[in-house]
């Protein structure tokens, strides 16, 4: 388990020194941090509770796992309904766009990033996802034309094949 943590650590720490990938969470440490949200009593400051129920959050939109990532969308929904100071939306804001990001849903990811960046305009984390979200937007879009071209050519030649054999 402590080389997966100290990976862990090393994905986090290549994503805030200037590497473009978002950092992957393995299964442990989301095991774990479940395991802290589930052992908070009620002698826990809500301060305790809300740093426990983020640091699963943001496990959960970090995973690989796609329904693990789902979950951690519907916690922040359910969190940002709930009014909080605007750097703690920021942070939820952020999640929330990680985890669309890892959905593929890059519209959804890209708006909400784009309202981090207005709370903290010089917000490193959310300017490097947003490159992240644009880059992957470009490349789709260049993938729908290049298909869309694939598939404009294939009906034009199946066209004129046809023609050439009516002659």
């Amino acid at each position: 388990m402590g080389s997966k943590i100290g990976n862990f650590f090393d994905s986090v720490n290549s994503f805030f020194t200037g590497g473009d990938k978002i950092p992957w969470c393995e299964r442990d440490v989301i095991v774990g941090c479940q395991n802290e949200v589930k052992e908070t009593t009620d002698g826990d400051s809500e301060e305790q509770k809300k740093e426990r129920i983020m640091r699963l959050s943001w496990a959960l939109v970090h995973s690989r796992q796609a329904e693990d990532i789902q979950r951690g969308i519907a916690m922040l929904d359910a969190s940002l309904a709930s009014s909080s100071p605007p750097l703690e939306d920021r942070e939820k804001l952020y999640l929330l766009a990680v985890g669309y990001y890892r959905t593929g849903e890059y519209s959804k990811s890209r708006k909400l990033v784009e309202r981090c960046i207005e709370i903290q305009p010089d917000w490193r984390q959310a300017l490097v996802l947003k490159k992240a979200v644009e880059e992957k937007i470009a490349k789709d879009g260049v993938i729908g034309i290049g298909l869309t071209a694939t598939a404009v050519g294939l009906i034009a030649g199946g066209i004129a094949a046809a023609l050439a054999r009516k002659k």
